[in-house]
């Protein structure tokens, strides 16, 4: 369905080639999984399958890919539309009407189907995405993981053979990324349908994948087989597999169901192991919010929270998309004004202080980071950094270098893939080296490697008395760094507490480990490597 014939793409202005020599057979009805470092060409490799690459892109190509048989040098990405659909890792951009149900419609009306064929297909998809209480809601009032969802509606809709996607799953919480990865895998073994899908967050969709396509990087050639085959020795796999390495189990596991196979053993010598030391001691109170409740529009977003942050911890909060968390972060930086209660920072009212102020008093990476860029290359944004915060000239710059190392300073912020623009917006937030530091879903994007470097800058700014705040889906990072774990539901917290507390019992926010290992309170693949260092 899919051939990748020595291909390769050289950008405008690069030093060097994104991708080449890539020779790849994708065949019909099967799930092909592309995995990667941040920065690999994974969204390259994509992008080309509907001839966005190079017809939109520019550059040069070398070797050809061919989709059903049709060339795409040949052929504009609207020649393949009926072919190929494609949701890229920002949704929002690729939004052209109003309301959801509208852009469900769209790319058929764009193909002139029938109306009522347009009508039944919107309603399959609504009620295969769990859309339908949304059909009339505005897209610009959606949550990401919403936006998210109906972005791959309005793909699906056409009834394309081959479906591209870029980090499906990066903003829905965990049951919604089940429920679309689990319509995916109807769609392809019913209907068979051909999907190539680029993924960082593997423990959520190794185990649908037929096949795995790895991008090391760094000129050489990628590596294609089974996902057992492949992540047995790749640097980017999820903890499931990193604990089966270090439980040294053969075959390794790429489910919950299969670790748990193996894992009785391990269970039996962690009972005598020195349990992990939960959380770390908090400091003086930073911010907190009584009786707080916003209303955004017709909707209560959030419902009478209570909340204190103290200095030196960091707190996780979770919940389904469109919970409230996101509105509950912008409150505590000024962005909504509380329809009930109060917010304050530092003893201040983030809303009332003046944006030079604000921004050493608070700092928010938004769930886009796109929406906090505006110069022309990665340079000129950390050299303004350094002038707003008042810090020396390099200060910003070091920090991204920490984060996503390897950058070119001339390089435009657009031309980043997801998680650099992350990583950046995220240097230039921690220039001013606010008390307060809140994250909006900040592992998007971001491969194990750049998490754990994320994960090792959050935690030393914790310990120099940071107090940090990050909403996420993503569980393993929140076993990973957080000290307490918040979980909102409709607007309201209904569970918070230490995070082992929290999670461990929880089927939807537990992680990996957690699930694997239950009811035992180990949570991440170091904490279980380092007891078994000790153990005879």
């Amino acid at each position: 369905m899919i051939v990748f014939d020595g291909f390769g793409i050289t950008y405008p202005d690069a030093h060097g080639p994104t991708l080449h020599d890539v020779d790849l057979v994708v065949p019909e009805g099967e799930l092909c999984l592309v995995v990667g470092r941040t920065g690999s060409g994974k969204s390259t490799l994509l992008r080309a399958v509907n001839g966005l690459v190079p017809h939109f892109t520019g550059g040069i190509m070398t070797g050809r890919v061919t989709v059903a048989g049709r060339d795409t040098r040949l052929h504009a990405p609207r020649d393949l539309a009926d072919v190929v659909g494609v949701v890229g890792q920002d949704p929002r951009s690729g939004f052209v009407t109003d309301t959801v149900e509208e852009e469900l419609a769209y790319g058929m009306e764009s193909l002139g189907l029938p109306g009522d064929v347009m009508r039944r297909r919107v309603e399959e998809t609504l009620d295969l995405l769990g859309l339908s209480d949304l059909r009339g809601r505005p897209v610009e009032q959606l949550s990401g993981g919403e936006r998210q969802r109906v972005a791959i509606g309005s793909v699906l809709t056409v009834h394309p053979r081959v479906l591209v996607l870029d980090e499906p799953t990066s903003a829905l919480d965990p049951p919604a990324a089940e429920e679309v990865l689990a319509a995916l895998q109807r769609l392809v073994h019913d209907l068979g349908l051909t999907v190539l899908l680029a993924e960082h967050r593997l423990e959520r969709v190794v185990q649908y994948a037929d096949r795995v396509v790895h991008l090391p990087g760094d000129g050489r050639p990628l590596e294609v087989g089974t996902p057992a085959d492949v992540l047995r020795h790749t640097p980017v796999a999820p903890p499931v597999v990193e604990l089966g390495r270090v439980a040294r189990w053969h075959p390794l596991p790429l489910s919950i169901r299969d670790a748990r196979r193996h894992a009785g053993e391990l269970r039996d010598r962690l009972l005598t192991a020195e349990r992990p030391i939960v959380g770390r001691l908090p400091g003086g109170l930073v911010a907190e919010a009584r009786g707080l409740s916003v209303r955004l529009g017709s909707i209560l977003a959030v419902r009478d929270v209570d909340l204190d942050v103290h200095a030196g911890t960091i707190t996780a909060v979770m919940g389904r998309n469109g919970a409230g968390k996101s509105t509950l972060l912008g409150t505590f930086v000024g962005l909504h004004q509380p329809f009930a209660g109060e917010v304050r920072v530092a003893g201040e009212d983030p809303a009332a202080l003046r944006p030079r102020a604000l921004v050493r008093t608070v700092g928010l990476v938004p769930q886009e980071p796109a929406d906090l860029l505006y110069a022309d290359t990665i340079a000129a944004e950390c050299t303004r950094a350094d002038e707003d915060a008042g810090t020396p000239a390099g200060t910003c710059w070091e920090l991204l270098d920490r984060l996503v190392p390897g950058l070119d300073p001339a390089t435009h912020p657009r031309d980043l893939s997801e998680g650099q623009r992350l990583g950046l917006v995220l240097a230039i937030v921690l220039t001013s080296r606010p008390p307060l530091l809140l994250l909006d879903e900040p592992t998007r994007g971001l491969d194990y490697r750049a998490k754990e470097r994320l994960a090792a800058v959050l935690g030393e700014l914790a310990e120099e008395g940071t107090a940090i705040v990050l909403a996420t889906h993503d569980v393993e990072l929140a076993a990973e760094v957080s000290d307490r774990t918040a979980v909102i539901a409709d607007g309201e917290i209904v569970a918070l507490g230490p995070t082992s507390e929290v999670v461990v019992g929880s089927p939807a926010f537990a992680p990996q480990v957690a699930k694997v290992l239950a009811p035992a309170p180990w949570l991440t693949v170091t904490a279980v490597a380092e007891a078994l260092e000790v153990l005879p």
